[in-house]
């Protein structure tokens, strides 16, 4: 038999390498990273962007992973699967964080919630299970449009609806949002969807850490944020806990 094609295991390589980690990687991080030289990473990452499974930052020049490989990672998690070893994890964030939890997983332009866990009060709630929420005005949506899990093509087809004075109705400002939520790690919603309630979420991973869905907390503005406007840093600090040990559960590697 054969060996291994070089060129195949170094591109494997580099994939696993922008797969590691939210920010973006410059060609001399690659090469240094993986003992490469330059020429030689350049010449993968060239033919990586051409089938789209790499994209080019065209203002610093950096590396992430392409659409086309984000959504071939979606296709063998079972939404069952995700939801299932997700229960615990999102029982245990509701509990600790005092706020309702969702998980959600893009569908036909908008996010569907496979899972929701009550907030743990006696106010009346309605269970969201199969609702469909839209991708540019929640939190769960914008983080599966920041790594790639949905397009922002399908979210600008489905209409950037305006639900309050503060939903991001421009492809202009939604694009500007999502660059921000790859530089953080989370997105926020402050009264995009819903006068009054904020949203806060974070991606979940699976093999070669490809984003597969998304968990996100929700509740009145004055419990999620500060007075800035920010999302509380205790409750980012559990709801990343919560994705991480989610993660390792569907086969990602420690991030």
């Amino acid at each position: 038999m054969t060996g291994p094609v070089q060129s195949i295991e170094r591109a494997a390589a580099i994939l696993r390498l922008l797969a590691g980690g939210p920010r973006r990687l410059g060609l001399g991080e690659v090469a240094a990273s993986l003992g490469l030289a330059k020429g030689t990473a350049h010449g993968i990452l060239r033919t990586l962007q051409h089938v789209d499974f790499v994209e080019q930052d065209a203002t610093t020049g950096k590396y992430q992973l392409g659409a086309a490989l984000l959504h071939l990672g979606t296709s063998y998690l079972d939404v069952n699967e995700l939801r299932s070893r997700s229960i615990n994890w999102a029982d245990a964030l509701a509990a600790r964080s005092g706020e309702a939890v969702r998980l959600g997983t893009p569908l036909e332009g908008m996010v569907l919630v496979v899972h929701h866990v009550f907030r743990p009060d006696d106010t009346l709630q309605t269970l969201d299970v199969g609702a469909l929420l839209p991708l540019h005005a929640s939190s769960l949506g914008k983080v599966l449009l920041a790594y790639g899990t949905a397009t922002v093509d399908s979210a600008v087809e489905s209409g950037l609806d305006a639900y309050t004075r503060h939903t991001l109705v421009t492809q202009e400002q939604l694009t500007r949002a999502l660059a921000e939520v790859r530089e953080t790690g989370w997105a926020v919603e402050v009264q995009e969807m819903s006068m009054g309630e904020a949203g806060l979420a974070v991606p979940i991973r699976g093999h070669g850490g490809l984003v597969v869905g998304a968990i996100g907390l929700s509740g009145p503005v004055e419990r999620i944020c500060d007075s800035q406007g920010r999302p509380r840093p205790g409750l980012i600090t559990l709801i990343r806990e919560a994705a991480r040990a989610i993660s390792r559960d569907l086969g990602a590697a420690r991030w």
